[in-house]
């Protein structure tokens, strides 16, 4: 019976102590080989430090070394692009208040004269107050006055920002729902926006939006076009893309290669949204070019991965844990055999 039990033991044992050396990492590699560090573009600017897809969101990612900043783009009903994430204007603004019976209306169908009037801060530091943010730094009096003042960004005025600072930029372009004026010529108005009213250098746009490539080439040759697909290299190259766009996921043993190859063809890639120092290091090990964060001010402090070593320090660590490892159970078993019977004993007199 004893036998029956320690053999499957033992065997599970060895099994375990196996498994780490077979065990995969891009951080596991040899020394001089890792590449540079990721850029960081800042995911809606600087949300842990101030309201997303704000002025001042984004001033806080420049003033972190931010090399790009990322948004999201809609249309109002009177033809103004602006930056809001959600479909609705309850939770980043005070529409409940200003506009009560509108407040669950589509953010599209306001005007932006509607939009302008709206706060854009206050909701961020409620939040902070009713459900602290762990992730969150604390603000100072100064800080927390500049949020409470914060309105609907503009995107022309967006642009304007980053083309000054000189900072990539990358966003997600909704369209308008159905019945909205500008629902078959939103990309076109758009474009206008980025092309002829900020007058941003075409090369630091990251140009996402799958749709119309072809015009958009046309009518603005000078953008970096992105793609949110994999695809084969000639692929890109067939179509002037060259960046990669991935989620975090993404960065699979497999797709290390693969990126690797994309990289021999000057495309690059970027990740997102990263913000924990760990995933940070995977993709830096991965070979990511950049990754959208929403901790710019975290991450730029790493010097190094967080865990990083060559494979034959890796191999040494492991054997001699399981060195200890054996050690300890020999222990264990030899204490036991000799205690059991001397225990037996005792009972079996007494």
């Amino acid at each position: 019976m004893q036998l029956i039990i320690i053999g499957p033991y033992l065997f599970t044992i060895f099994v375990l102590y196996l498994i780490p050396l077979g065990m995969y990492s891009p951080c596991i590699r040899e020394e001089g080989t890792l590449g540079p560090k990721p850029a960081l573009i800042g995911h809606r600017g600087e949300p842990m430090l101030a309201p997303e897809n704000t002025e001042m969101s984004f001033q806080k990612a420049i003033e972190n070394g931010a090399v790009g900043l990322e948004t999201d783009v809609r249309i109002s009903s009177d033809g103004v692009p602006f930056l809001m994430h959600d479909n609705t204007l309850k939770r980043t603004t005070n529409v409940d208040e200003v506009y009560p019976e509108a407040s669950s209306v589509h953010a599209s169908f306001f005007s932006w004269a509607d939009l302008k009037v709206l706060n854009a801060g206050k909701w961020f530091l409620k939040v902070r107050l009713d459900k602290p943010f762990l992730q969150m730094d604390t603000l100072s009096r100064a800080d927390q006055i500049l949020a409470m003042n914060q309105s609907i960004f503009k995107l022309s005025n967006f642009l304007r920002l980053a083309n000054r600072e000189n900072k990539l930029v990358i966003f997600d372009l909704y369209r308008p729902p159905e019945k909205h004026p500008y629902r078959n010529k939103w990309l076109n108005r758009i474009l206008d926006v980025i092309v002829k009213e900020s007058r941003i250098n075409p090369h630091l746009v990251l140009w996402l939006p799958d749709d119309k490539r072809s015009f958009v080439e046309t009518v603005a040759p000078g953008f970096q076009h992105t793609s949110r697909h994999k695809a084969p290299v000639e692929t890109f190259l067939k179509f002037n893309i060259v960046k990669l766009n991935l989620p975090y996921p993404e960065m699979s043993n497999g797709f290390t290669l693969v990126s690797r190859r994309y990289a021999k063809a000057n495309i690059t890639t970027n990740y997102y949204v990263i913000s924990e120092p760990w995933l940070f290091s995977l993709a830096w090990c991965a070979g990511a070019h950049s990754v959208t964060t929403n901790a710019v001010h975290r991450l730029k402090e790493l010097n190094l991965p967080v865990f990083l070593m060559t494979p034959k320090d890796y191999r040494i660590m492991w054997i001699l844990t399981d060195a200890i490892s054996v050690l300890l159970i020999s222990c264990i078993f030899t204490f036991h055999w000799i205690e059991l019977p001397a225990t037996f004993g005792r009972f079996f007199f007494t």
